[in-house]
C-alpha cells in the first residue's frame, strides 16, 4: 500500500462521504479505505459519522475495529457515547473498541456495561472480557481462515461439536464464552458445525442472533440458506438481526439468495432495505469476474 497517495486516499474518502453517490459505491470505498489504513483513512471514515444511513455508519465502526488502529479510539469514544446514535451503531462502536483491544478503553466499557440499551451493555460486557483477554497474554491456537477480528477467541482445547454446541446454546455461560464456541464451531467449517451455528438464530439475545447471522455469512454454506431466511422475513425481529440475515445471504450469494433479497430490497425498515441492497451489489461480485469487492482505487478513473 505504500504507493498509495495520500490525494488517492482523499479521494476515496471524497467518495465515501459524498452522499449523492449510490450506497453501495460508498461501501466499497470504505473497505478500499480499511484495506490502505493510516491517519488519513481513519480520518475520512470517522467524518462519514453525521451521515443518516445506520447501516453504513455501523460498517464505519466495523471497519475501525478490523483495522486495530488505536487513533480510532477517540471517534469511537464519541460514537459510543452519543445517545442519539442509533443502537446498532454504538453497540459496533464498542465492539470496535473491543477488537483494538487497548487497556484505556477499559473504563468506559464499564461505564456503558450498564447502559439502557441491552444490545449496547451486551456488547460492552463482551468487549470488556475481550480487552482482559488481550491483556492478560494468554495464547490460543487460532485457525480463524476468515482474517477477522473476532469479538472473541477461540476455544483453547479441542472439543468435539457436540461439545461446543453444548457451551454455545447455554444460556446459563457469559456471552463471551458462548461466542469463543461460536467462532470454534464456525472455524470447523463442517456441516454439521454449521448446522449448529444456524440453531443460535432463536437465541433469546438480539445481539447474539445478529453475530450468529454475522458467522453464517462468512461462512458461506447454503444448508444456512432457510435459517437466515426465516429471521429476515420475521417483521418482528429486531431489525439489527435482519439486517445481518440480509448481508450473509449476500456473501452466499446463490440463486435461492438473490431472489430472496430481492423481495426485501423495498422493505418498510430502512436498514433492511438499504443492507439487501448492499447484499445484492455482494451477489454481483460474488457472480463476477472482478478482482476484490473493495475497489475504491480502480474506480477512482473514469468512475467520476
Amino acid at each position: 500500500m505504500a504507493s498509495i497517495s495520500q490525494d488517492q486516499i482523499k479521494a476515496i474518502g471524497g467518495v465515501l462521504n459524498n452522499k449523492d453517490r449510490p450506497l453501495k459505491e460508498r461501501f466499497r470505498a470504505l473497505f478500499t479505505l480499511k484495506n490502505i489504513g493510516g491517519s488519513t483513512a481513519i480520518a475520512a471514515i470517522s467524518q462519514a459519522f453525521d451521515d443518516d444511513s445506520a447501516l453504513l455508519k455501523h460498517e464505519l465502526a466495523y471497519c475501525l475495529g478490523q483495522m486495530q488502529d488505536i487513533a480510532a479510539l477517540d471517534i469511537l469514544t464519541k460514537v459510543l457515547e452519543d445517545i442519539t446514535q442509533e443502537p446498532m451503531v454504538r453497540h459496533e462502536a464498542a465492539e470496535a473498541m473491543g477488537a483494538i483491544g487497548h487497556p484505556d478503553v477499559l473504563p468506559l466499557l464499564e461505564k456503558y456495561k450498564k447502559d439502557p440499551v441491552i444490545e449496547v451493555a451486551e456488547t460492552c460486557a463482551i468487549a470488556l472480557d475481550r480487552v482482559r483477554w488481550v491483556q492478560s497474554g494468554q495464547q490460543v491456537n487460532d485457525t480463524n481462515p476468515y482474517a477477522s477480528v473476532d469479538p472473541s477467541p477461540p476455544v483453547a482445547e479441542t472439543k468435539s461439536v457436540e461439545e461446543l454446541r453444548a457451551i454455545y446454546l447455554d444460556g446459563k455461560q457469559s456471552l463471551f464464552d458462548r461466542y469463543r464456541a461460536m467462532f470454534s464451531l464456525r472455524n470447523l467449517r463442517t456441516e454439521s458445525s454449521v448446522l449448529a451455528i444456524a440453531e443460535g438464530l432463536k437465541d433469546s439475545s438480539a445481539l447474539f442472533r445478529h453475530e450468529v447471522a454475522f458467522v453464517l455469512g462468512q461462512l458461506q454454506e447454503p444448508c444456512s440458506i432457510p435459517f437466515l431466511q426465516a429471521n429476515l422475513e420475521d417483521n418482528l425481529e429486531n431489525e439489527m438481526v435482519r439486517h445481518e440475515c440480509a448481508e450473509a445471504l449476500g456473501a452466499i450469494a446463490n440463486e435461492d439468495c438473490i431472489q430472496i433479497l430481492n423481495r426485501y430490497a423495498d422493505d418498510d425498515k430502512r436498514v433492511v432495505k438499504e443492507s439487501c441492497v448492499i447484499a445484492l451489489d455482494m451477489c454481483e461480485y460474488e457472480n463476477s469476474p472482478e478482482f476484490q469487492y473493495a475497489d475504491g482505487l480502480t474506480k477512482l478513473d473514469g468512475s467520476k
